[in-house]
């Protein structure tokens, strides 16, 4: 059976009716969405999120801000795609960031008349960045090391042999999550859509080929 790939996005807004606004208006569209008040919380829950975008206000009322958020997330991901919300003109935000987090949008929270227009910036944004797809080994082998940290390691315990429900003790997570997790790795690497392909082996030797034996460490 195919996996099922749910695009998942992160909210990051200080103010709690806008954000719980944001969050609705995604989910309404098909998006996994999790939600934060801040850089920090947002840094707590990113690995459990695992995100294909961030929607994160500039101004989050502390440190760190968006900007610098959305260049944190992007040091360990950097397929995540990123829409600025502003209170800003879209040149002093655009400024703020060019230099560091490249391919971002930016979204006027004064200029829009709905949560519409914001998810609509955001989708456009979230195609401009499709997963690069090479041929053979190398594009599975570039496709893993693509990979986010979580991502990578859940990986790595199905390689050397854990299922879901041990993963899910190991890492402290449910087996739901996992299963997620699982799926969107598989996806990734190419490994859906092909009944002549055992994905979770197809898997567990690209990790072995690329990264040595999964089970040190265990």
């Amino acid at each position: 059976m195919t996996a099922t790939w749910r695009r998942r996005v992160l909210v990051v807004e200080d103010h709690g009716l806008l954000r719980a606004l944001v969050a609705e208006a995604f989910a309404q569209r098909g998006f996994e969405v999790a939600a934060a008040s801040s850089a920090v919380e947002a840094l707590r829950v990113v690995e459990g999120a695992d995100p294909d975008l961030l929607v994160t206000d500039i101004d989050l009322g502390s440190r760190p801000n968006g900007v610098e958020l959305a260049t944190i997330l992007r040091e360990r991901a950097p397929h995540i795609a990123v829409t600025f919300l502003s209170n800003l003109s879209l040149e002093a935000a655009a400024a703020q960031a060019r230099d560091t987090v490249g391919g971002a949008s930016f979204v006027n929270k004064g200029a829009i008349t709905s949560v519409d227009e914001l998810v609509d910036a955001a989708e456009a944004v979230l195609a401009d960045k499709p997963v690069r797809r090479l041929s053979g080994a190398e594009g599975a082998q570039m496709a893993l090391l693509r990979l986010s940290p979580a991502q990578r390691e859940t990986t790595r315990l199905l390689a050397a042999g854990l299922t879901n429900a041990e993963i899910a003790r190991r890492r402290g997570v449910s087996v739901r999550a996992v299963e997620k997790s699982v799926e969107r790795v598989f996806q990734a690497l190419g490994l859906v859509g092909d009944d002549a392909t055992a994905p979770r082996v197809a898997a567990a030797t690209l990790y072995t080929a690329t990264f040595g034996d999964p089970r040190s460490g265990l």
